[in-house]
């Protein structure tokens, strides 16, 4: 099948950078992410980034924090983004071996979004497809995918095959991603799984969405609620 099949210009894509460092300074995650979003660009994909640390976004599980306490908070409007989204990047840094502290809160904040319900009556991120992208300089890429990669399947999110991307320098204080040097952007590895990531997600989400996401069947919170058990129970009629 050639490049020119595949036409993904009806897909929508937000990167969230959970990067600790606020703008202008340089972001070795945006670096992956920039060649992520360019590969979705080229495909027609609309592609929104966010650096989530440039937002007022407050610490905790609910949709809005106002409502419990806090004087701001920008994640209700950084929303309404991510809702509109097929495809859902988080990308961030290694720190002691785990997600960084922004990361740990978007994921928080997405959290407190799964128990809305889309237009089907599922969970609110069915149908949409998540990703991962992680640099640091010490070891811990794929704890900290599998551990994003998780989070979102558990809140809704399909997950395609080989749906994260990283890069780690030389363990200790050595060159970042983008630092002269590094050997990061010119690394195989890491441009191979960018590229197979990017991929993926598109085919993902353009089957979900040409399909109408994930049936609606056996996955209803409501239905369940009001005493369907979709084959769970057996069917008293064929005892």
């Amino acid at each position: 099948m050639q490049r020119e099949s595949f036409d993904y210009s009806g897909l929508r894509a937000v990167f969230i950078n959970c990067t600790l460092k606020r703008s202008p300074e340089v972001s070795n995650s945006q670096g992956i992410v920039d060649l992520s979003a360019r590969i979705m660009r080229e495909q027609g994909v609309h592609v929104d980034l966010v650096r989530a640390v440039d937002h007022d976004i407050a610490t905790g599980v609910y949709p809005d924090m106002t409502e419990h306490g806090w004087k701001k908070d920008d994640w209700p409007s950084l929303f309404s983004t991510v809702q509109a989204a097929d495809i859902l990047v988080l990308a961030g840094p290694i720190w002691l071996g785990d997600n960084g502290s922004v990361t740990k809160r978007i994921v928080e904040r997405l959290y407190a979004h799964s128990g809305e319900f889309n237009d089907e009556g599922q969970y609110v991120f069915y149908g949409k497809v998540g990703g991962a992208i992680i640099t640091g300089n010490e070891d811990g890429v794929k704890h900290c995918a599998a551990n994003l990669l998780y989070s979102l399947q558990h809140i809704g999110y399909s997950i395609p095959p080989a749906a994260d991307a990283g890069w780690i320098g030389e363990i200790g204080p050595g060159p970042s991603y983008l630092d002269e040097g590094s050997g990061g952007p010119q690394n195989e590895f890491t441009n191979r799984n960018v590229t197979f990531m990017s991929w993926n997600l598109m085919h993902l989400a353009s089957i979900l969405k040409k399909n109408g996401g994930i049936p609606a069947f056996g996955n209803l919170r409501q239905d369940w609620d009001r005493g369907e058990r979709f084959g769970f129970e057996p069917n008293p009629e064929y005892r």
